[in-house]
């Protein structure tokens, strides 16, 4: 079945934009019970919620009992859509809000995992410099892989987004922002651990067991061209860091997320001046329609907090 949401927004009131925004909620927190705080109301008043929605669409969302809560096949294409159409609604209000010159509602900004404790990343500068130019935003801040990010930045579930750079999309525009060094892992209990390896080069990995990031990034990239044997696979850096813990298996981390590891001897770069690779972060926005005034504002507040000379800037950042 494919639903149409604008088809459903020609029918949809008031009460049923709540209902959706609970369901999305509901989905989110990955159960009723667990959404209560979030929601502030019970899990009777979400459950008659959840009920009133499916009752209002015709459909069967979820399914809730001892197996735990999960949804059906119409309730996942309900969620998708749902999404879309709250962000719509989100995009209509600041459209709105730039007509007013004003900002307000929500901002919504993605980043990768793991860039807090990067030197080099000044996001939280640039998240305080917005809240004083902007303190009128209620400011929703995610952490994503790579490519969901870029899917959410385009379909306009994200409004900002901050990854890794790699391949590029004719429907965002990047800016540089700061970089990150990554180098190659062993866990302590890694037969390469208590061996010299200052020798060690790119060849010498064929027999070797890689884990690395099961999507397209500069990891991905990295273990293609120099041909490692992935054996495993991560979907975010936290993922990588505990296969390399298992010491079954050798993976790329950033140097100031895995130094606590290092520090407390449970992992080891092998060879560091040769086994590594930097990659540049970037912000990104969505080409079209023309991002609102909070968006261009915080990319603004990216760029000064960065000090970074801006590339393929197609869209303004003044305010």
């Amino acid at each position: 079945m494919q639903v149409n949401h604008h088809a459903l927004l020609g029918q949809l009131a008031d009460m049923d934009l709540r209902l959706l925004r609970v369901f999305k909620t509901v989905v989110d927190c990955g159960g009723m019970a667990a959404a209560e705080l979030e929601l502030n109301i019970g899990t009777s008043t979400i459950s008659r919620h959840v009920k009133d929605l499916e009752v209002r669409l015709g459909l069967t969302l979820c399914r809730r009992g001892r197996a735990g809560f999960s949804l059906t096949t119409e309730g996942e294409q309900i969620y998708a859509e749902t999404l879309r159409l709250l962000a719509s609604t989100d995009a209509f209000r600041s459209s709105v809000d730039e007509i007013h010159r004003r900002m307000g509602g929500q901002l919504k900004v993605a980043v990768f995992d793991k860039t807090a404790s990067n030197p080099a990343a000044h996001i939280g500068r640039a998240i305080a410099l917005f809240c004083e130019r902007a303190p009128e935003v209620e400011l929703h801040l995610h952490v994503a892989p790579i490519n969901t990010i870029e899917r959410g930045v385009i379909d306009g579930q994200f409004q900002v987004g901050v990854i890794p750079g790699h391949r590029r999309s004719a429907s965002l525009a990047y800016d540089e922002l700061f970089d990150e060094t990554m180098y190659l892992y062993c866990g302590a209990q890694h037969p390469l651990f208590e061996v010299p390896v200052s020798g060690l080069g790119w060849e010498g990995l064929a027999a070797q067991q890689f884990a690395g990031l099961g999507y397209h990034s500069p990891n991905m990239d990295i273990s293609q061209q120099m041909r490692l044997p992935r054996k495993a696979t991560g979907f975010d850096q936290e993922a990588i860091a505990h296969l390399i813990l298992s010491g079954k298996f050798l993976g790329f981390l950033p140097d100031h997320y895995a130094a606590g590891f290092v520090g407390q001897g449970q992992m080891r770069a092998l060879n560091p001046e040769v086994l590594r690779y930097t990659c540049g972060f970037l912000g990104i926005l969505r080409r079209s329609p023309e991002p609102a005034r909070a968006t261009r504002v915080f990319q603004a507040c990216l760029l000064e907090a960065h000090q970074a000379v801006a590339v393929d800037r197609h869209i303004p950042v003044s305010y």
